[in-house]
């Protein structure tokens, strides 16, 4: 039996991997784990574009299981643009609280909704550079809400993806927006939404940043180079 490559010459062979073979690679990766998570959906609870943009504004630095729980109540009670700046910013902070950086959350979405009605008729904007120019709204969260609300498809990079793509191969840095257009030029763009959802409901379920990788157990182990 041949041996086996150390994870540290692994590393170096993907390094020096072609454009053509890595995006051979990502697509057997993206092949496999839709097999083993069929529906990649968005963990976050939303029914309007207005609510999922409140919702991704809350889900920075908190889980979205935290943030469903918070929007439970906070979408019956805010219902428009005009509710969350009818109310007090500590009534506000009060209400977001638990989703930690609730003072700086509080004040950026009484200011998002300000823009809204002010520059937009209340209506969530449908265009990149409309997102990222209100409060508090990055690449990130306007990219969630226009591949899930508009569908304009947007590479979206979280903790996760960002850590899976160094670990595999894919990309390396930490930077967001440059790991963004990188992968844009790695897959075709009908499955830049899929692709987020596939990456973090992986890295939850098997490849973790809390604890040690579970690669025995990893479907997609094969088109690892070890990068941990």
């Amino acid at each position: 039996m041949p041996q086996q490559s150390p994870p540290q010459t692994q590393a170096i062979k993907a390094r020096k991997e072609s454009i053509s073979k890595k995006k051979e690679r990502l697509g057997r990766i993206i092949t496999e784990l839709r097999g083993n998570y069929p529906e990649p959906l968005i963990a976050l609870n939303y029914a309007s574009p207005f609510e999922l943009l409140i919702a991704t504004m809350l889900s920075a630095q908190c889980t979205d299981e935290r943030v469903n729980q918070v929007t439970n109540k906070l979408f019956a009670k805010y219902r428009s643009p005009n509710d969350y700046i009818a109310v007090s910013q500590e009534e506000l902070e009060q209400d977001v609280f638990s989703t930690g950086f609730y003072k700086a959350k509080a004040k950026n979405i009484q200011a998002c909704c300000a823009r809204l009605l002010s520059d937009f008729g209340g209506e969530v904007p449908q265009t990149l550079d409309e997102l990222i120019s209100l409060a508090g709204v990055g690449r990130k969260t306007a990219n969630v809400v226009l591949s899930h609300c508009f569908d304009t498809p947007g590479v979206v990079v979280d903790t996760h993806v960002t850590r899976l793509v160094n670990r595999l191969g894919i990309c390396e840095g930490d930077d967001a927006v440059k790991l963004e257009f990188a992968l844009m030029e790695l897959m075709p763009s009908a499955q830049w939404r899929d692709f987020t959802h596939l990456m973090i409901m992986h890295g939850r379920a098997i490849c973790s940043a809390r604890s040690k990788p579970k690669c025995g157990e990893c479907i997609i182990a094969a088109e690892c180079p070890k990068i941990l």
